[in-house]
């Protein structure tokens, strides 16, 4: 009988909770870059665009934020409006400070399928108009 060692549950939650807390312990704004496509995968349609989204989750900007080990879960506006927006952390790409760029692109499963193209690294993330985080708007206000 081969001595296996036993299966660990993902390291992806993990590591995004621990560069939410770095990020946000400097001050920073967090934000997340989102494979849209997946399954499990709400967020409103128009801020999607080529199948990702970028997303600000920042406690300013979101409500009932939970990073839990099947997924983000949070409450924002979008163009005024509220919704409920849930994400896999299966389909979280990266997460990186919107004002630096530092972050990390999460690493893949082992044994997951990984898609043909790589993510998009934060440093590419559109700054125009037509960006995602133009939305900036996503603010509580309490």
């Amino acid at each position: 009988m081969p001595d296996t060692p036993p299966a660990m549950t993902s390291h992806r939650p993990y590591l995004l909770r621990a560069l939410y807390e770095w990020i946000s312990d400097n001050g920073m704004t967090p934000h997340i870059l989102v494979d849209a496509q997946l399954p499990g995968v709400r967020v409103p349609t128009h801020t999607v665009k080529e199948g990702r989204v970028v997303l600000n989750i920042a406690d300013r900007a979101v409500a009932k934020l939970e990073l839990d080990n099947e997924a983000v879960r949070f409450t924002a506006r979008f163009g005024g409006v509220s919704h409920p927006v849930v994400v896999p952390v299966s389909a979280v790409l990266a997460i990186y400070a919107r004002e630096t760029g530092q972050g990390m692109a999460l690493p893949e499963e082992a044994g997951a399928t990984s898609p043909d193209d790589e993510p998009t690294p934060p440093d590419d993330t559109p700054d125009d108009d037509n960006s995602p985080r133009r939305g900036a708007h996503l603010r509580v206000i309490k």
